[in-house]
């Protein structure tokens, strides 16, 4: 092979990517690709990034980037581990010489398989009563010894160092080794809380790893480090991945963080703020002793004033004394009076009631006096009326009782007479 021919055939770089970039545009215009999403993430500029891999569960993957028009135009929000049907073209991303494929658009194609899977291993543990709010427990408010469980070498141990040496240097921390990613992760996880749970020495435990995919997340998703951590002894707050990231660790967990930094937040009080606390209780309880200090030195105070001029106290007693026997030596006085008072009205009123009395009776007198007058046979006879009675002092009321002959007595109204019947005359009925 000549010089010349060696010489064709060696690339420049940027050559070779720009060569292999547009064999891939002629051979590849435009494909559709079905798969499931990745570590989807949203840039500040808008663009979005993310890993299309095999529904199927398969190892292989591909880079995808969906840029910020194409993203504005979906009707739906893309998530982790969903199913899609994405649009596009295959491209070289420069800088890195990395194969990636550029989505003009994407439509919903259902869940993917690990995605299911999440799906109905939470839908079991929940059943079995797991994620009740019910068995919750709230971390104590003042720990003195924090459990991490996660890797030694993991940004995620740095941040709750970071956080609890600038919040609560008090408390301690005790560091349970664990691979949080891989195959063999789930079984170092649950390893980990069973040695924290048999060394019984914190009070809240921290489950912590940093931020990944929905397979890099995926051990705090295996049903045995599920339930080891409901059955962990203490609290236990788990800080796994960012904000979105969602394991079913976070519902079996007492609390959940939304990062490792956030864990070490919610378990550990700030000192600051605790010292401030204790500080300003302190004061109030020096300005409440000092006012009760200030009572009882006034009250010595008097005491001793009183204790020091005894005979003020007694000239106090002796004219308290004084008062007292006026008040006595004048009773009887005061006594007799009312008394002689209360005597004068009753004469008074008997008096009035005597009087009255009598006025009533002289006047029932007289009354009954002009009727008895009233009733005086002789005023009758002084009418020209005459009394008439037999000897033997019989009364003559009817004619029937007189023959002739008969004597009779007559009383009138100036005097008697003696009669005798001559004749007897009967009124004859009408």
């Amino acid at each position: 092979m000549s010089p010349g021919a060696v010489a064709r055939s060696v690339w420049s770089v940027a050559g070779l990517v720009h060569a292999v970039a547009d064999t891939l545009a002629s051979r590849f215009a435009v494909v559709t690709v079905k798969g499931e999403i990745s570590g989807f993430t949203r840039a500040s500029s808008g663009h979005c990034y993310f890993t299309l891999k095999d529904s199927d569960g398969g190892a292989a993957s591909m880079r995808c980037a969906l840029f910020r028009r194409t993203a504005s135009l979906l009707d739906f929000t893309p998530t982790e581990g969903a199913l899609v049907t994405v649009r596009g073209r295959l491209a070289v991303y420069e800088p890195r010489g990395e194969l990636q494929f550029v989505a003009e658009s994407m439509q919903r194609s259902g869940e993917g398989a690990l995605f299911e899977k999440f799906l109905r291993l939470k839908a079991k543990l929940q059943a079995e009563g797991l994620f009740d709010a019910e068995r919750k427990r709230a971390p104590p408010t003042h720990p003195r010894r924090l459990g991490v469980v996660t890797s030694l070498g993991a940004a995620a141990l740095r941040d709750v160092c970071a956080a609890l040496a600038r919040r609560a240097p008090n408390v301690s921390l005790v560091i349970y080794p664990s691979l949080v990613q891989g195959a063999d992760a789930p079984d170092a996880l649950v390893a980990a809380m069973q040695l924290a749970a048999e060394r019984d020495e914190i009070d809240v435990l921290l489950v912590c790893r940093g931020g990944g995919s929905l397979e890099d997340l995926w051990a705090f998703n295996d049903e045995r480090v599920v339930r080891a951590i409901a059955a962990f002894p203490v609290p236990v707050v788990c800080g796994v991945g960012h904000e979105s990231d969602v394991t079913l660790a976070d519902f079996a967990a007492d609390r959940r963080a939304a990062t490792p930094t956030a864990a070490a937040e919610l378990a550990a009080p700030v000192t600051d703020d605790l010292m401030q606390e204790l500080a300003a209780l302190a004061r109030q309880m020096s300005r409440r002793l000092q006012r009760i200090l200030d009572g009882h030195a006034q009250r010595l105070d008097a005491c001793s004033m009183r204790l020091s001029r005894p005979a003020e106290a007694v000239r106090l007693q002796h004219q308290r004394l004084a008062l007292l026997g006026l008040r006595l030596n004048a009773a009887p006085r005061l006594a007799c009076q009312a008394q002689t008072h209360n005597l004068a009205r009753m004469a008074q009123q008997l008096t009035r009631a005597a009087v009255v009395l009598r006025a009533s009776k002289a006047q029932r007198l007289d009354t009954l006096g002009a009727r008895l007058h009233a009733l005086d046979p002789r005023r009758v006879l002084g009418r020209g009326y005459a009394w008439l009675s037999t000897d033997s002092g019989q009364a003559v009321a009817s004619v029937a009782q007189l023959q002739p002959g008969a004597h009779l007595h007559a009383v009138l109204a100036d005097g008697d007479a003696a009669l005798t019947v001559e004749h007897v005359t009967p009124l004859k009925a009408p």
